[in-house]
């Protein structure tokens, strides 16, 4: 069964850093591009960054402060968030680009597949 299974969020003072985990079950991420997503309340799902084999691609609003790794021994992607700022209170997803596209390209949620259940990131003083 494939699965996708985020963790590591929390709450978080305005300039902190935390790092979610994305681990993957069922099949290897090593070849696959894997995105993270968040959703705020009362939004839509805002994509975030994406990792796949040979790229990197990050939303405008986080480039900078956001980076996304991945360990494919452990078939984990990580996103570690530096500078948070209240805007970046949401839910955020992991999930995998639809085969057969091994390639970031693009945060369009609708070409990503098996999200995991989220994880709550509060950005609060």
């Amino acid at each position: 069964q494939v699965q996708l299974v985020e963790s590591g969020g929390g709450l978080v003072q305005p300039g902190g850093s935390l790092r979610l985990s994305c681990a993957a079950s069922g099949f290897s991420l090593s070849y696959r591009a894997i995105g993270w997503f968040r959703q705020a309340p009362g939004k839509g799902r805002e994509g975030v960054a994406c990792t796949s084999r040979t790229e990197l691609l990050y939303a405008d609003s986080i480039k900078g402060r956001f980076t996304i790794s991945r360990d494919n021994a452990k078939n984990v992607v990580y996103l570690q968030m530096d500078f948070l700022k209240p805007d970046d209170t949401a839910i955020y997803f992991c999930a995998a680009k639809r085969i057969p596209d091994y390639y970031c390209s693009d945060l369009r949620d609708v070409d990503y597949a098996s999200w995991g259940q989220g994880t709550q990131v509060t950005v609060t003083s």
